[in-house]
């Protein structure tokens, strides 16, 4: 089953408001941060303020401190959250109750500075801010330690915190709502492009290979894409081209000598149903020769169908898997052993010149033996009777190993050296053979990782030297 991943647009915006959420959750934990220590500062600086007032409130009444509560000391804890305030004065040494709440709750830890402390409690079931300071009373030579205590519920607190954070955060959210609304439609903006090469290719007719797509107006990343796209249409155009030429040629080459059979088999039929008059010597000549040309269609079409799948199979893009150790040198004198009757028909000296030893190279056997088969074989065909045809194999300084095959024939001028590289290319077109040996050996050659090259012979005489260089 195929799986279709999410928009491009969706998921490039998903990975632009992940970070941008992070940081507005940053930025949202930082601002509460700073408001509740905000509210705390204003809480607390207020319950100080209460405080010092009772603590100037309290005055000595004979032996005894006596503290009033006045309403200035109320009057700073007005809210709307309508918070309640709990006051506790009482002595410190026998915790007598001077005035406020009885059991107000103590500081967790009494301190000997007598700075004011601050602590969270609870009072009645209700969660306290309290603020503890201490005062020494004089009086006469005497002196009396004073403990006050003033504490609020934290509604106005809590209230004021989110005051001062609720606005930053709505601003936060407004800000990544409209960073996701602009860069969903900057997307959109910049993918057009994109859309537009879509409907570029939905338009192409691939049966024809019209493949080619307009760079203008992509994006310099998308113009690689492109490019490649277009690199590999031309690539198909032209593999596609060379697959038809060669299709024609091949239908060219082998209806000549399947129209030859079929005359001959018709003028065979002809000859039985309407020559019995004749003389047996007369038709016997006759038919002798016809079958003598039967027989020559039928190894030229043998020929060629046997070059047209040695070709295919070199041109196969797994040619070169697993390359074996190959003897070169064995591999040579045994094409020569197959060919020498084609030299001994021509006249030819067939000859090979090696060092002793073996000459290992790795390639595939069966296309190396192609390769060297079909250069001799050229060599051989292109060779005037009476010439001469040298195989040499030779192992180079840099642990490469050379095969050189020499002709005295007519030689390939050096305009048509790449070209007689083609499939049915033939320098001499009178002389016999198919077309596709220097094809195959191409193909052959490049399938082993070998380099081939046609050159003039090195002691300038007339013919030609095939030079191909192998790894050892």
């Amino acid at each position: 089953m195929k799986t279709t991943k999410p928009s491009l647009r969706w998921r490039l915006l998903l990975w632009l408001l992940l970070p941008m959420s992070l940081f507005v959750g940053i930025c949202a934990a930082l601002s509460w941060r700073n408001a509740t220590a905000l509210a705390d500062y204003v809480q607390d600086h207020d319950l100080l303020s209460s405080a010092q007032v009772l603590s100037d409130r309290l005055i000595w009444e004979g032996d005894n401190i006596a503290a009033t509560v006045p309403p200035s000391a109320l009057s700073l804890f007005a809210s709307p959250e309508r918070d309640q305030v709990f006051l506790s004065v009482s002595a410190h040494e026998d915790g007598r109750l001077l005035a406020g709440s009885a059991d107000f709750p103590r500081p967790p830890k009494s301190t000997a500075s007598g700075e004011p402390q601050w602590y969270d409690t609870e009072f009645q079931g209700r969660p306290l801010r309290v603020v503890f300071t201490q005062r020494s009373m004089y009086e006469l030579g005497s002196a009396q330690m004073v403990d006050i205590a003033v504490g609020k519920t934290t509604g106005s607190h809590d209230a004021m915190r989110l005051k001062l954070w609720w606005p930053s955060v709505v601003y936060l959210l407004v800000a990544l709502l409209l960073a996701g609304a602009i860069a969903t439609l900057a997307l959109t903006l910049e993918l057009r492009p994109l859309m537009r090469l879509s409907r570029q290719l939905r338009r192409k007719d691939p049966l024809h290979l019209d493949m080619a797509i307009d760079t203008d107006g992509l994006h310099r990343e998308l113009r690689p894409v492109a490019d490649t796209l277009n690199a590999f249409t031309e690539q198909l155009r032209a593999h596609s081209e060379a697959q038809r030429r060669f299709i024609a040629d091949a239908a060219h080459q082998l209806r000549t000598p399947l129209a030859m059979q079929a005359s001959q088999i018709e003028f065979a039929r002809y000859t039985r149903a309407h020559r019995k008059d004749e003389d047996w010597t007369s038709r016997r000549a006759d038919m002798d020769a016809m079958w003598r040309e039967m027989q020559a269609s039928n190894r030229r079409l043998v020929a060629v169908t046997n070059k047209l799948l040695l070709l295919a199979q070199a041109e196969q893009p797994d040619a070169a898997v697993a390359p074996e150790p190959v003897d070169l040198a064995a591999l040579a004198l045994h094409v020569l052993e197959q060919l020498a009757a084609l030299a001994d028909r021509r006249n030819i000296d067939l000859g090979l010149e090696a060092p002793d030893g073996p000459l290992v190279v790795r390639a595939q056997p069966a296309l190396l033996d192609a390769l060297v088969a079909n250069l001799v074989d050229n060599a051989l065909r292109y060779t005037d009777e009476g010439g001469r045809v040298t195989v040499g194999l030779a192992k180079l300084d840099n642990g490469e190993v050379q095969l050189t095959v020499d002709d005295n024939g007519p030689g390939i001028a050096a305009a048509l050296r790449e070209q007689v590289f083609e499939r049915f290319f033939r320098a001499a077109p009178g002389t016999e053979g198919t077309g596709l040996g220097l094809a195959i050996v191409r193909e052959a050659a490049r399938a082993c990782g070998a380099r081939v090259t046609l050159e003039d012979r090195p002691d300038g005489g007339r013919g030609l030297r095939v030079r191909v260089v192998l790894a050892g």
